[in-house]
């Protein structure tokens, strides 16, 4: 990592301490959604669907992974692809040195795929990675012909440097399964953007319930703390074989499930293309989800 890497400074919500982003590398003219959930619950496959259904849908898709293991857009483009913090390590950090070739792929359907990455283990900060993405794309105006853009984020960490696409995001999306350790997730990454939203933009959307057959539990959680489901992936094992084909469930031939999550991946896109209502829940506190949702 190079030398000047931004330091730990400011407050950024109540009691935070986190890495500013640059204001000129703001995100403008396109809808902009993070995706947040568990670690494993599905948030690659469910971003990757979604661009893949945005794109069905004529709009212009960015995906944004960032995660270290850069496996976000591996579906929409059938490899795994360099990540922007290795290409730019490979320059010396000589960003004028990069063409958009260097870090973007073109995916199904013409979806812009982008890994961020990530620093290694223990030496940097996500906030580094993302705000010198965004900064980059708006060097090469890749952002200027977009309508979408979609952030998917590493796992349920919400420290404020992986909380750092919530400072462009107009929505925030979950994905949750219907279990007690996804929506115990679901709820710090809840406190998470409801601190965010106190100096940006960024609003809750919602919550999609995934790899899961009963909502039942997300439902109550939803209820009782003024949340919302928006989209429910049943647990099928055709997403599973798109997964391991490398493949959208766009690409995948049709079989009555691949058929249905598909039309639910559009209806999901077309809500949020229409505007959700901002949710403001009132996260709990540890001991009453285990009162909620836990067994005697």
């Amino acid at each position: 990592m190079p030398k000047d890497i931004p330091t730990l400074k400011g407050l950024d919500g109540e009691g935070s301490v986190q890495v500013h982003q640059d204001p000129a590398a703001k995100i403008e003219g396109a809808k902009v959604f993070s995706v947040y959930g568990k670690g494993g619950i599905g948030k690659s496959t469910t971003s990757s669907n979604l661009s893949a259904a945005f794109a069905q849908m004529g709009k212009r898709v960015l995906q944004i992974g960032c995660d270290p293991k850069h496996d976000s857009t591996f579906t929409l483009t059938g490899k795994l692809q360099s990540t922007v913090i290795d290409t730019l390590k490979d320059v010396d950090f000589h960003a004028e040195e990069l063409r958009p070739e260097d870090f973007v792929t073109e995916g199904w359907g013409g979806v812009q795929c982008v890994e961020a990455g990530g620093p290694p283990a223990g030496t940097g900060c996500g906030g580094y990675v993302v705000g010198q993405t965004v900064k980059l794309l708006k060097q090469h105006h890749m952002l200027e012909d977009t309508d979408v853009v979609i952030f998917d984020v590493l796992g349920d960490v919400v420290c404020g440097g992986f909380a750092a696409p919530l400072q462009h995001a107009d929505r925030a999306v979950i994905v949750t399964a219907n279990d007690f350790d996804s929506i115990y997730a679901m709820n710090r990454i809840i406190a998470a953007v409801q601190a965010k939203s106190k100096n940006y933009k960024v609003r809750l959307a919602g919550c999609v319930a995934n790899r899961s057959r009963d909502t039942d539990e997300v439902d109550r959680y939803c209820g009782t703390v003024g949340f919302k489901r928006i989209a429910h992936m049943p647990d099928v094992d055709a997403i599973r074989r798109s997964r391991l084909k490398k493949k959208t469930l766009f690409e995948m031939d049709d079989d009555e499930d691949i058929v249905r999550c598909r039309a639910e991946y559009v209806r999901l896109a077309e809500t949020l293309w229409r505007g959700t209502d901002p949710l403001a829940p009132a996260p709990m506190e540890d001991r009453d989800i285990f009162e909620l949702l836990g067994f005697d």
